[in-house]
């Protein structure tokens, strides 16, 4: 799946965007997990502060 996602962001405005990573603990079973998504450069800083 990664090929594909940076294969397409290279053929456009690939550079505007950013591939966002974030560790999040589960509260049940005490393991983690891991959020991930594509967003605009702009909306990074706001898309760590709301997940």
């Amino acid at each position: 799946m990664a090929k594909k996602v940076v294969a397409s962001l290279q053929k456009g405005g690939g550079k505007e965007h950013t591939k966002v990573i974030k560790m999040v603990k589960s509260d049940k079973t005490n393991s983690y997990t891991f959020k991930e998504e594509i967003v605009h450069n702009d909306k990074v800083k706001d898309w760590f502060a709301k997940n």
